[in-house]
């Protein structure tokens, strides 16, 4: 089963064990993925060990494991309706401003080779990391709120949409929350309130209060996911420090939760951490907003050579635009300077369509890693000071 070629998904169903996943409890699949790393968003192994050992690559991995969760989450429900088709519905259903994200697969008429299709689209690390981020907050740990709306979907369709868009600001809230009760907050926890507020799909919708936002969470696997998510933002410099465990002691009472289950999810993550802190990039770093920076800067940089020349060519005709970044080279600029020279890359990025993710939500977040990065695509005249390395 190869995860990367048509026909996966199909592959994958027949070799679901239906014992398994009928002797599983939702609780304990749920640790499962914690521990499969799919809830943190970096994926080391397949859930349950379902598919035989192979060398998947960390997207292969993503895709088996979030196309697993849907699936256990079907068969614990049982509808009356083919799983592909019913999953294609779900998407659909919650595509409103995503509709663009997804429009150019639905002339696929078959089903299978449809929802391989979108689940590609949907967590693709590479070209596609930025758009998926902004649109779903962080990294792939954000892609379980679309196992919520599904499990949402299966119950009750009706106001499906909303009910996404509502547990994603409830999380938004919360995150804010437990980052406002850190005694002495990081230059990474500023950027990790800027990552959620560039990342919000509606961005007319005002922050919910945290009391509203608490009053939102209410089936078990959002209690076990808040969390754990609260838990992932708290845990910087490994550690999470005595403000952070009183909100999250807080937060367990407000929902209601058992009183071991904050020490469990610390417990968890600790663990995680001790056994993969080599192989995952977002655990390495000091927390989230770090490891967006990294794989950002990598994606920027990605697109800016794949795009020089068409850059180069439309950068030549703003002479303003080029005296700025010529002039980051050497000082930092000032905020009108910075608001200028992001104006006329954003004119810019309009009419280069590979460039269009910098007009997404949250786009603006990366221009200074843009504004960082063109000058060394630009010919050496450009930058007195730099010296060409030999090819």
């Amino acid at each position: 089963m190869n995860p990367s070629a048509s026909g996966w998904i199909k592959k994958l169903l027949k070799e679901v064990s239906e014992t398994m996943y009928s002797q599983t409890e939702t609780s304990e699949f749920y640790n499962k993925l914690k521990q499969a790393g799919f809830i943190y968003g970096s994926n080391i192994k397949v859930v349950l060990n379902i598919v035989k050992p192979f060398d998947f690559t960390e997207e292969e991995r993503c895709k088996i494991n979030l196309l697993l969760t849907f699936y256990f989450i079907y068969r614990k429900e049982q509808p009356n309706e083919d799983f592909i088709d019913n999953l294609i519905r779900y998407y659909k259903s919650i595509s409103d401003q995503k509709q663009s994200f997804f429009e150019e697969l639905f002339g696929d008429k078959k089903p299978d080779s449809l929802l391989e299709k979108m689940i590609h689209k949907r967590i693709h690390i590479d070209d596609n990391f930025i758009s998926k981020s902004f649109n779903y907050f962080l990294i792939n740990a954000l892609l379980f709120v679309d196992v919520l709306g599904y499990q949402r979907f299966l119950k009750d369709e009706n106001n499906i949409r909303n009910y996404v868009h509502k547990v994603e600001s409830a999380l938004e809230t919360i995150i804010f929350s437990v980052i406002d009760n850190k005694a002495e907050k990081t230059e990474y926890d500023n950027n990790l309130i800027k990552l959620f507020e560039g990342s919000i799909r509606h961005k007319n919708t005002e922050l919910l209060s945290y009391d509203e936002a608490v009053s939102l969470i209410s089936t078990p696997l959002e209690k076990l996911y808040v969390i754990d998510l609260v838990c992932m933002a708290s845990w910087t410099d490994k550690i999470i420090d005595k403000e952070e465990l009183a909100f999250l002691n807080q937060l367990q009472t407000d929902l209601d939760l058992d009183s071991n289950v904050i020490t469990l999810s610390v417990d968890d993550i600790n663990t995680f951490y001790n056994e993969h802190k080599e192989d995952v990039a977002f655990l390495s770093s000091k927390n989230l907003a770090q490891s967006f920076y990294d794989n950002s800067s990598k994606v920027v940089s990605k697109l800016i050579k794949r795009n020089s020349k068409r850059l180069i060519k439309e950068l030549s005709e703003s002479k303003e635009a080029m005296a700025l970044l010529a002039q980051s080279t050497q000082r930092n600029l000032t905020d009108e300077e910075q608001k200028k020279i992001q104006s006329q890359l954003l004119d810019i990025f309009k009419s280069i369509p590979s460039l269009a993710i910098f007009m997404l939500p949250g786009g603006m977040l990366l221009l200074p890693l843009f504004v960082k990065f063109i000058p060394k695509l630009l010919p050496s005249a450009f930058d007195d000071n730099r010296i060409d390395e030999e090819d």
